[in-house]
């Protein structure tokens, strides 16, 4: 008899999403998806294909148009912007690509910084294995102007994990690393999937940070266009420049004057 599959982590039903302008832009056009707790899922595509809208989406920052956005058993269109707040500050892990610390705070501080808004005390336990697991021992009385890109990413990662989150969302979390780093960034997250049972959802544009997830899911023009289980590089980068080939033929020729 097969084990049950595991719960949702996150799920969006039908989620539509449309920025005003001169010229509407549909980012997200009735997404549907699930996230399954303990898993890591890499989203992709196009510049303005819809990514970063579905992450804030789903992690509460931006209201979708319409449709629901579900965390654990909870309907975010259900809950008064206080209560958002707070579920984002304590089940929700951030990681932003410009890392987002605080200049005057140590290290220690920042990491610390969302249980002290929350007026919660740290598990010291739980503290000294994430900031273990980071390799930032020696670092916590630094400032980030002292640290080095991946170290301040280093910094950002444990914050998200200090709450101990059901979910880590990232935007680009290895963007603006070296090839080593960035290495060490993805193992990083991959170990807290694989031994804390967390969930990540990360936005990326490189196939070999999309090779580290489970699950490898392409958006175009809002929606999703391909949903592939550990396709490895070589794959991921195959899908990626099809669907570049794709659009380039879907565009227009200019007409020639004369």
């Amino acid at each position: 008899m097969s084990a049950p599959p595991p719960p949702e982590a996150v799920r969006l039903e039908r989620v539509s999403k449309t920025y005003e302008g001169d010229q509407p832009v549909t980012a997200l056009a009735e997404v549907d998806v699930r996230f399954l707790r303990g898993t890591m899922t890499a989203v992709m595509g196009p510049s303005g294909s819809g990514k970063s809208t579905l992450l804030h989406c789903a992690a509460g920052l931006d209201r979708p148009d319409s449709g629901r956005v579900v965390i654990g058993s909870t309907d975010l269109a259900t809950l008064p912007e206080k209560r958002l707040t707070e579920l984002r500050r304590d089940r929700i892990g951030f990681i932003f690509q410009a890392f987002n610390l605080v200049g005057a705070l140590t290290v220690e501080q920042n990491i610390l910084l969302p249980l002290r808004l929350s007026g919660r005390r740290p598990d010291t336990a739980w503290l000294a294995q994430v900031i273990g697991r980071v390799g930032l021992d020696h670092r916590l009385g630094h400032r980030p102007a002292e640290l080095s890109g991946g170290q301040q990413q280093r910094v950002a990662i444990a914050r998200a994990l200090v709450t101990r989150p059901e979910v880590i969302f990232c935007d680009e979390p290895t963007g603006a690393l070296d090839t080593q780093t960035a290495a060490d960034v993805l193992a990083l997250l991959r170990s807290v999937v694989d031994h804390f049972g967390q969930t990540v959802i990360m936005v990326t544009h490189d196939p070999v940070a999309a090779s580290y997830a489970n699950r490898v899911m392409v958006l175009a023009d809002g929606r999703i266009v391909q949903d592939m289980p550990q396709p490895g590089v070589r794959r991921i980068a195959e899908e990626l420049a099809m669907l570049d080939r794709r659009r380039r033929q879907q565009q227009p020729v200019p007409a020639r004057e004369g």
